[in-house]
């Protein structure tokens, strides 16, 4: 059965990674994997030729697709732009257009980059851990929102905070489903002590842990669990959390990992149709000079063929060809040390595409 995957470069260094995963599905491809690969505008390159940050030719490919590979979106070009039309919008439009409600984003130190980490080796060494988190809720999709002018002239921002308890429920057995397949352990992320929203959030992930008694439910306040994922990140197997809260903390996470170049992710929707992309930016101030680094993209193509594509066996693969290149002492910039070799976006995923061989 054929599989089809769109992929959407995006923005800034979004053209060049996404260059490289498509070198490994393609290779992937020649060796029987049956892949049929197309290519969309998304975010400012796709307002650049039609005005929106989302054409509908984009959306309805990836409606049709199996799984879309989406780069980066956004930069300064078009930060001047109404909110409306700014390609982060693009992506927003996607998340909540293929309905891909959980965001799993993976934080995991490979043994080869310890020392790339601000913290101590002892303190992140093995560290392993999945942030789910809500993405198509929350305050970047509450309604009303907006700017106003009040009665005496001053200008007021707003947005809303809203969960329905369906949401939080669907976005829990995620998390307790992932726990599952994990340690066991599930952290929920909240501010049950001044937000009514949060608290509901609180009650409902409570309620569902007697669904699943052999998951070990504790739950956090969101400060503490910032203080704590800096602290003694290996604490924590599963996180669950809000969009706004996940959207912050996986950023943290990331940085335990010793670079955000390395982290994948994977968004979903309820039948394990997904959108698979980095969780950096588009980088627009290292764009075009060939040194991003591709691993946590083609890491996403791993998650992609084992959580949407069906073949977990081609993911593994792909997992340990990428540890035979930090073992070979490749390195791009964000993840360089002493002794290694410093390469290039290019090199790098070649270098992958050469293991794969292997």
């Amino acid at each position: 059965m054929t599989r089809k995957i769109l992929v959407l470069p995006g923005d800034g260094i979004g053209q060049e990674i996404t260059a490289e995963a498509v070198k490994v599905l393609e290779h992937l491809r020649r060796e029987g994997l049956d892949l049929e690969l197309e290519q969309a505008l998304v975010g400012g390159s796709a307002y650049d030729v039609h005005g929106t940050p989302l054409p509908e030719g984009t959306l309805a490919l990836a409606r049709e697709a199996d799984a879309v590979l989406l780069g980066a979106v956004g930069g300064p070009k078009w930060e001047s732009l109404e909110i409306a039309v700014r390609p982060e919008k693009g992506l927003l439009g996607l998340r909540s257009g293929l309905g891909l409600f959980a965001n799993l984003r993976p934080a995991i130190l490979y043994p080869q980059l310890a020392g790339a980490s601000t913290l101590r080796p002892e303190v992140v060494s093995g560290l392993d851990l999945m942030i789910v988190r809500e993405l198509t809720g929350g305050i970047y999709f509450g309604q009303p929102r907006g700017v106003r002018t009040l009665d005496n002239g001053e200008r007021e921002g707003f947005n809303t905070l809203v969960y329905r308890e369906s949401e939080i429920e669907r976005i829990g057995r995620v998390a307790f489903e992932t726990a599952m397949r994990r340690g066991r352990r599930l952290c929920s992320v909240d501010k049950a002590n001044v937000l009514e929203c949060t608290e509901l959030w609180r009650e409902v992930m409570t309620r569902l842990a007697a669904d699943y008694p052999e998951v070990e439910l504790s739950h956090m306040y969101v400060d503490n669990a910032a203080m704590q994922l800096v602290r003694a990140p290996k604490q924590f197997d599963v996180m669950v959390t809000t969009n706004m809260f996940g959207d912050i903390l996986s950023d943290c996470a990331a940085q335990l990992t010793g670079s955000i170049g390395m982290l994948p992710s994977a968004s979903l929707d309820e039948n394990g149709k997904g959108m698979y992309e980095p969780i950096h930016g588009s980088a627009p101030d290292i764009a075009g000079q060939g040194v991003a680094n591709p691993l946590a993209t083609i890491l996403s193509v791993a998650m992609m063929l084992r959580h949407s594509l069906e073949a977990p066996e081609a993911a593994e693969r792909i997992g340990r060809a990428v540890e035979k290149v930090l073992d070979d002492g490749l390195r791009t910039p964000d993840i360089f040390a002493e002794g290694c070799r410093r390469v290039g976006t290019r090199e790098m995923g070649e270098a992958v595409v050469a293991a794969l061989r292997q």
